[in-house]
């Protein structure tokens, strides 16, 4: 069997994927061609997770096991993931902001033999950026202002008197 599904982000609002998977493919398969034609870095974080009918997660699929609430995603096939009509999955690919794809199964297709899954089968739109490098830049700009060289005259007046501190032998950890 060979599901259908739809990607979509609430970031970009022409972005459109849709991709197709065997039955028999992983999460972790779903995550490497999800990787691929969005041209993200493979080294960052991401995980799936089930959703109610509203998007509410439920279960977390990662990619390496993490604790007793998580589930590797190589261990996922997505005949076992699939279970209504209509699934609906995450899959957050920038863990600090909690930025997600919304990916909903629309049903299922006829394997056509000559074709490898996963496939893309349809690509429309610019994904989402990975990793928002603008706020890391406004931030390291506003670090950048704030951190004037000090003006060495101030330093030696002000300089601590630190000879107290000569012989740690003789420190009280009270």
């Amino acid at each position: 069997m060979i599901f259908k599904f739809v990607v979509i982000s609430s970031e970009e609002e022409s972005f459109l994927r849709e991709f197709e998977l065997d039955e028999n493919n992983t999460l972790l398969d779903f995550h490497n061609i999800l990787q691929e034609e969005l041209e993200y870095d493979r080294s960052q974080m991401a995980s799936f997770f089930t959703t109610s009918k509203k998007w509410e997660k439920e279960e977390e699929f990662t990619l390496f096991e993490m604790g007793a609430n998580t589930t590797p995603m190589d261990e996922v096939i997505i005949d076992d993931i699939v279970i209504e009509d209509n699934q609906k999955l995450l899959y957050v690919f920038d863990m600090f902001n909690e930025r997600a794809l919304f990916i909903e199964c629309v049903g299922t297709v006829n394997r056509i033999e000559s074709r490898t899954y996963p496939v893309c089968t349809r690509s429309q739109g610019k994904p989402p950026q990975q990793v928002l490098f603008s706020n890391f830049t406004k931030v390291a700009a506003r670090i950048d202002d704030e951190e004037e060289e000090p003006d060495d005259e101030y330093l030696d007046e002000n300089d601590p008197d630190l000879s107290e501190f000569e012989n740690m032998e003789d420190y009280d950890e009270s």
